[in-house]
């Protein structure tokens, strides 16, 4: 099956805007959604305004940001999603949140359609049974900032066919994204050593051991990294991964994934990052 058209679900959140974007990017005929027309406007317009930056700094051209915003849509009606080949959901990380979502596209996609989540850390076959089309079902875990990320999770699960399992890989590498095929466990494979390393970060300063600085400084200039553990807790949002780490303890029991109480008291008080100002570092 050729995909033609992609459906993103929860277009307005950081990472749904990122999908829609690189599809667009790649040729795909896009439509997002949103519950509120305002959001999809706003979403719609943070696309165009990140193309438009391409645009200046010399990396696309007029002619290409045009024809890219031409293939993307933004809509309010999850019933825009019928002639779509590939949905993906991006919605908040909330499992019945998202059984409604596939509940909901089962009933409105043609049944050919794919569908895939873009969750980090909730179980695949869970939600693949709310719909009655699970081997129509993967996760494509798309990693943050979704247009630089060079790295895609393909998830299958017990009952993935192989058919959506190789239109799922040949959809990442349209994407020009490198693949990692995983089956469907907690965390996956990125997130499993991701989380474990940012927790064992938090833990490290709430204990007085190191500085914010010096644990960041181990891994940039130790390891190579771009940016340390704790400045990419304070990138991706202290909130969001308190979440995920939550619900893979709740998974797996280790205690490597049980969310330090620093970090817990930091969301509490509304520290969460580059987004409120305040997290790890100051951002004023």
């Amino acid at each position: 099956m050729e995909i033609k058209r992609v459906g993103v679900v929860g277009m307005t959140g950081f990472m749904g805007i990122g999908i829609a974007q690189v599809c667009g990017q790649f040729g795909y005929q896009v439509v997002g959604s949103s519950r509120s027309e305002e959001r999809v406007s706003k979403a719609l317009a943070t696309i165009d305004s990140r193309l438009a930056r391409g645009v200046a700094k010399g990396m696309l051209s007029q002619r290409d940001k045009d024809a890219i915003t031409a293939r993307i849509r933004g809509t309010s009606d999850m019933s825009d999603f019928q002639d779509c080949d590939l949905v993906i959901e991006s919605v908040v990380e909330d499992m019945e949140i998202k059984k409604k979502a596939f509940t909901d596209l089962d009933e409105i996609c043609l049944p050919h359609a794919i569908l895939a989540t873009n969750t980090s850390c909730l179980s695949i076959i869970g939600i693949a049974m709310a719909t009655k089309r699970p081997e129509k079902v993967l996760g494509l875990h798309f990693l943050s900032p979704v247009p630089q990320s060079k790295l895609m999770e393909v998830v299958t699960t017990a009952v993935t066919s192989a058919e959506t399992l190789e239109i799922g890989k040949g959809f990442a590498s349209s994407l020009q994204k490198s693949i990692i095929v995983t089956k469907d466990t907690p965390g996956f494979v990125f997130n499993r050593l991701y989380i474990g390393l940012s927790l064992i970060a938090v833990r490290l300063l709430e204990s007085g051991i190191a500085t914010r600085e010096e644990i960041d400084s181990s891994m940039t200039l130790g390891l190579g990294h771009p940016i340390g553990p704790l400045a990419l807790l304070d990138f991706n949002g202290i909130d969001t991964i308190l979440n995920v780490a939550n619900a893979m303890y709740e998974d797996v029991k280790d205690p490597l994934y049980a969310p330090p109480i620093l970090m817990r008291r930091m969301v509490a008080a509304g520290w969460l990052g580059r987004k409120t100002g305040k997290g790890f570092y100051d951002y004023d």
